[in-house]
C-alpha cells in the first residue's frame, strides 16, 4: 500500500522564465547635465570673484543693494556700460574703479606707456647733464691755468638744458675791447670745454652777449658794425675754439648774437658781466622745439605748359613756337 501512495503523489515541474531587463529612462542624464552645469557655473563664479578688484566688488554690492537708486544718481553713461548690467562693464579686471568700454583699455595702456617712456628719458637726460656739470667743474678745478677763471664760469640747469656762461671781468677780459679775437686764457678754457662736451650726444647752442654801451663805429659809420655783429662774431670765434678742442662740428645746432638784448645784470646794463658767452647743452625736448619752430622751405613753383591754340574744324593746329637756343659759355 505504501508503494501505491507514492505513485499517486503528483509531480510538480517548476519552469523559470528568464525575462530581459526593463528599459530605463533618460532622467539620469538630465540630472547629470544639470550637475555639471552647476559645477561649471560655480567654478566660473569663483574665478570671477578671485579676478575682480575690491573696487568692483564694492560696486557690485552697492548695485544689488539699491540698483534703482544707483541708476538714478548716476544716470546716463556713468551708470555703467549699456551692454552690461554690472557697473564698470567688466572688460578689464586690473582696473579698480571707473567705467571701461571695449577699445578703451588698449588705448589707455599705450598712452601711459608713452608718457612713462618720455619721463624716463627725461630723467636719464637730466642725470647725464648733472654728471656733465660735475665733470666740467672737476676739469676746471684740476687745471692750474684755468682755476683762476672758475669765478667767471656759471653753470646752471635750465628748461633748455645745462647752461654754461663765461662772463667777462675788467681784470680778465675774454676779448679785446670791440674785437672778436679770443684771449689766450679764454682760448684754453674753450678748448678744454670742447673736449668734455664731445663726450655727450646733446646738441649745443652758442650765444654771444655784449653790454649796452654802443659800439665805437655804430654811429655814422659806413660799415654799420654794431654790437649785434660783434656778439655774433664772438660767438662764432668761440665755436671755432670748441671745434679745435675736439667738439664735432655737427654737434653745434645754433650760433647767434644777441648783443645787449638779454643782459646778465639787468640793474646795470653797462656792467662787465653782461659781456659773456653762453653755451647751452640742449635737452631732446629743447631740440624738438627748435626744429618745430623752423619753417619749412616753400615748394618750388611748377613750370606751366604753354597753351595749345585749338584749330577750327578742317584746319591744322597752329604749331608752338620753338625756344631760342641758349648760347654756350666759353
Amino acid at each position: 500500500m505504501a508503494g501505491d501512495s507514492k505513485k499517486l503523489q503528483p509531480i510538480i515541474v517548476k519552469r523559470i522564465k528568464k525575462a530581459g531587463h526593463a528599459v530605463h529612462g533618460g532622467a539620469w542624464k538630465i540630472a547629470y547635465a544639470d550637475f555639471v552645469t552647476a559645477m561649471m557655473a560655480f567654478f566660473l563664479l569663483m574665478w570671477l570673484l578671485g579676478s575682480t578688484s575690491e573696487g568692483d566688488k564694492k560696486g557690485l554690492a552697492d548695485y544689488f543693494s539699491a540698483p534703482l537708486k544707483l541708476a538714478l544718481l548716476s544716470s546716463g553713461s556713468g551708470s555703467g556700460d549699456s551692454s552690461h548690467v554690472i557697473k564698470g562693464g567688466g572688460q578689464d579686471f586690473t582696473r579698480s574703479t571707473g567705467q571701461v568700454k571695449r577699445g578703451e583699455v588698449k588705448a589707455e595702456r599705450s598712452t601711459i606707456n608713452v608718457h612713462q617712456l618720455k619721463a624716463e628719458q627725461a630723467r636719464a637726460e637730466v642725470a647725464r647733464l648733472e654728471d656733465l656739470k660735475s665733470k666740467i667743474e672737476q676739469k676746471i678745478a684740476g687745471n692750474g691755468k684755468l682755476a683762476g677763471m672758475a669765478g667767471q664760469m656759471l653753470l646752471e640747469m635750465t628748461d633748455d638744458g645745462l647752461r654754461i656762461q663765461i662772463v667777462d671781468q675788467d681784470n680778465r677780459p675774454m676779448f679785446n675791447s670791440g674785437s672778436a679775437m679770443v684771449q689766450p686764457a679764454m682760448r684754453e678754457l674753450l678748448r678744454e670745454l670742447g673736449g668734455v662736451l664731445a663726450d655727450v650726444p646733446n646738441r649745443l647752442t652758442l650765444e654771444g652777449h655784449t653790454d649796452a654801451l654802443p659800439f665805437g663805429n655804430a654811429a655814422g659809420s659806413e660799415r654799420g658794425y654794431s654790437n649785434w655783429e660783434l656778439s655774433a662774431d664772438r660767438a662764432n670765434a668761440s665755436r671755432r675754439e670748441l671745434l679745435a678742442g675736439g667738439l664735432p662740428d655737427e654737434q653745434v645746432l645754433r650760433v647767434q648774437g644777441l648783443a645787449s638784448a638779454n643782459p646778465f645784470d639787468r640793474r646795470d646794463p653797462a656792467a662787465p658781466t653782461n659781456r659773456r658767452i653762453s653755451i647751452v647743452v640742449m635737452t631732446r625736448e629743447a631740440e624738438e622745439r627748435v626744429f618745430r619752430a623752423t619753417p619749412e622751405p616753400p615748394a618750388e613753383p611748377r613750370a606751366e605748359a604753354p597753351a595749345v591754340p585749338l584749330a577750327a574744324p578742317g584746319q591744322e593746329p597752329t604749331p608752338l613756337p620753338r625756344p631760342s637756343p641758349v648760347p654756350a659759355h666759353r
